[in-house]
């Protein structure tokens, strides 16, 4: 060790600086290109979470696929342990997720293993050294000179992997010189001791936390040629249980179930390594296949790579039941049931999937709001105790998702997400603003009733028929502001506007209609006072629908100015002026 360190040191070279150098550009290149996939791939990642089901080879592909596109099965694990301890995804589910993982974070050593490619010929076309100058050229033009965040996405991309294949060749030519060391030779040598290269493999994986960049590093190695396949398998081995150190310490105060999906992932790799490691070593007893002294190449590397982690799921994808028992035995329930996390930091690493679960708990929101304007206008003829607490509990149900969304989208707008995830963090914000206060005028129109029965008051007959018209467009105006919110179909926002108008006009009839009456002594001004409240809150209810309706076309339209965008619609659009006449004919009073 010591004549390796003393080659690397000496003054006439610069081999560890190199060789840190480039491993600081692999890692940077790697992370750089990770997060521009992801954003590239945000509807593709929503979809992959919508495939989450109890099917076993759905949850694999799946985890296969996430791991594929953001380039680490440790980020993908840590999600998982966010799904989890958010609710999001069962037991099971993770442990499908996290199989698919193992063998979807195999995809960047095969990448990697484009830098040993040797000859001449079309064969140089492929070797990084050729492409990857172009590729960088490339990416930095799209990434400054084009507009519109997909193709900056698609330049940085090209970027990162340029830069992560340059990191790659500095490795490996820092390191080539070691070749002519004794001692560097003699070092590898007593890896193929199955034990120490598994620790080895373990360690400098858990140091790195990445086991896509230690296989990296483990192929720059290669370079060298004295390394050979009975050295790098238990090394690889060795890979796969470092890479649970990131899981294991995010699963730390997160729920049972979460703690078990890290366990779990612990667990399969530990278990597949052992029993693999321990196949290995009979064969290499038993057999002594003369392959095990070749140096290593890094399609070799890739090759073992892949064969390993395909095995490991081969083996434990059977048996995920069992692994999901083991989990539940050695990790028991609380005596005290575990409030679970609605929305988790780990999400935050994939912004697409953390959107995703923000714009779930909106539309639950969303749920919970109409729920409570329901109940307090079924209070106004039926009221009840237990209605009354149900509108109550709705009502401080939207305050708290209010209260956690808020929190999380401004924490999720801070980092760097792109253009189009801001603006729907932004639309998510001003969204949960409305519905909040939708909710809060359904205590409103609760207190009104309470009012109404507490001092024995009552609408005359022609007053209850002409509320029951405003009531009646308030459901329809709830129910499309609802569907706006789940389905994000514009068609449907665009009906909210010309029935919020129909609204306010009917809200000033009704109140001009009243002050007839109660200058003809037909009402009480006591009953006057909760007359104008609920028409008050009742038109509020629908500018809240207008804004939340306004707030969904602008962001599909890319506009942020929403009075602007309104009064456009009233003074231009043809659909405006044809569903207004259509509802000013569904809502005529009598």
């Amino acid at each position: 060790m010591n004549a390796v360190m003393n080659f690397l040191f000496e003054n006439q070279n610069f081999q560890l600086l190199e060789m840190i150098l480039g491993l600081c550009l692999f890692l940077f290149g790697m992370n750089l290109m990770g997060e521009a996939l992801e954003r590239r791939a945000g509807t593709a990642l929503r979809s992959l979470l919508g495939k989450l089901t109890t099917n076993r080879l759905a949850g694999f592909l799946t985890g296969l696929g996430v791991t594929a596109v953001i380039q680490s099965s440790s980020a993908t694990t840590v999600m998982v342990v966010g799904f989890v301890n958010s609710g999001l995804m069962t037991l099971r589910q993770a442990i499908n997720v996290i199989l698919g993982a193992n063998v979807g974070t195999t995809v960047t050593a095969w990448i990697l293993s484009l830098s040993g490619i040797e000859g001449g010929g079309i064969l140089q076309l492929f070797k990084p050294t050729t492409f990857t100058p172009v590729l960088a050229l490339v990416g930095i033009i799209m990434y400054i000179f084009l507009k519109g965040e997909k193709k900056k996405d698609t330049g940085m991309i090209l970027l990162g992997f340029a830069t992560l294949m340059f990191g790659m060749e500095t490795m490996s030519g820092a390191v080539k010189g070691l070749a002519n060391v004794p001692e560097f030779t003699q070092l590898f040598t007593m890896f193929e001791n199955p034990i120490l290269g598994l620790l080895a493999g373990a360690v400098l994986t858990a140091i790195i936390q990445s086991s896509s960049a230690s296989v990296g590093v483990l192929q720059a190695l290669a370079a060298t040629g004295g390394i050979t396949y009975g050295a790098c398998i238990p090394i690889i081995m060795g890979q796969n249980i470092g890479t649970c150190v990131t899981a294991m310490i995010s699963s730390v105060g997160t729920t049972k179930n979460a703690k078990r999906a890290a366990f779990v992932h612990l667990s399969f790799n530990v278990l597949g390594a052992v029993l693999l490691l321990a196949v290995f070593a009979v064969l290499r007893a038993v057999f002594a296949p003369a392959i095990l002294g070749v140096a290593a190449s890094e399609f070799g590397i890739a090759v073992a790579h892949s064969i390993f982690n395909v095995a490991c799921v081969l083996i434990f994808l059977p048996l995920s039941a069992l692994l999901e028992k083991i989990a539940l035995t050695l990790i028991p329930d609380a005596k005290v049931p575990e409030v679970v996390s609605e929305l988790d930091d780990r999400l935050l690493q994939t912004p697409q999937l953390a959107l995703e679960r923000c714009r779930v708990l909106v539309g639950e929101m969303a749920a919970a709001a109409n729920n409570s304007i329901v109940g307090a206008l079924n209070c106004l003829d039926n009221y009840t105790e237990a209605a009354a607490q149900e509108v109550r509990e709705a009502e401080d149900l939207t305050d708290h998702y209010e209260d956690i969304l808020g929190t999380y989208l401004v924490k999720l707008g801070s980092r760097q997400i792109g253009e189009s995830n801001s603006a729907e963090t932004t639309e998510l914000l001003r969204l949960i603003g409305d519905i909040e206060r939708i909710a809060d005028h359904s205590v409103n129109i609760l207190e009104s009733a309470e009012e109404l029965r507490q001092k024995e008051l009552k609408f005359s007959e022609k007053a209850q028929g002409e509320l029951s018209v405003l009531i009646s467009a308030t459901h329809e105006i709830l129910s499309l502001t609802m569907s706006a919110i789940s389905t994000g179909d514009l068609a449907i926002a665009a009906k909210v506007e010309p029935l919020e108008q129909i609204i306010d006009d009917l809200k000033e009839e009704l109140r001009t209609r009243h002050s007839i009456r109660l200058s003809q002594g037909n009402c009480s001004i006591e009953t006057g006072f909760v007359w104008s409240d609920l028409l008050t809150n009742l038109e509020r209810v629908s500018d809240h629908c207008s804004n939340v309706a306004g707030c969904i076309i602008d962001t599909a339209n890319h506009n942020l100015n929403l009075h602007e965008s309104t009064r456009a619609i009233h003074e231009n659009d043809a659909f405006f002026k044809e569903q207004f006449n259509l509802y000013k004919e569904q809502y005529k009073l009598a």
